[in-house]
């Protein structure tokens, strides 16, 4: 019988960088002063990162719209608008990967 052994390496991919974007954003939103809507960008960030989200990425690009329109009619701190724009990027470098056929 054979064991499954934990890989001693990952590769960096383009999933793996959207990924760490939604995280540091979702941080940067948690220990930001308390700002107007704070609370409903912490819910669809929350949307955006959940299984469904990652499985159908057209979900998440509607979320992230969502969020930054959120973000545009309320005085977000600079930090969390740099985030969006982060995650923008990355979803972007996805939606590429997948078109090229490499590995997200």
């Amino acid at each position: 019988m054979t064991f499954y052994t934990e890989p001693t390496g990952y590769e960096k991919t383009a999933l793996s960088d959207l990924q760490g974007a939604w995280g540091n954003l979702r941080e940067e939103v948690v220990e930001a002063q308390p700002f107007p809507e704070r609370e409903r960008i912490l819910f669809h960030i929350d949307e955006a990162m959940s299984w469904e989200s990652v499985r159908n990425l057209e979900q998440m690009r509607n979320t992230l719209l969502l969020i930054q329109n959120i973000a545009a009619q309320s005085e977000v701190p600079d930090e969390v608008s740099e985030w969006i724009t982060i995650i923008r990027e990355n979803l972007d470098e996805v939606f590429i990967a997948v078109e090229e056929g490499k590995a997200v």
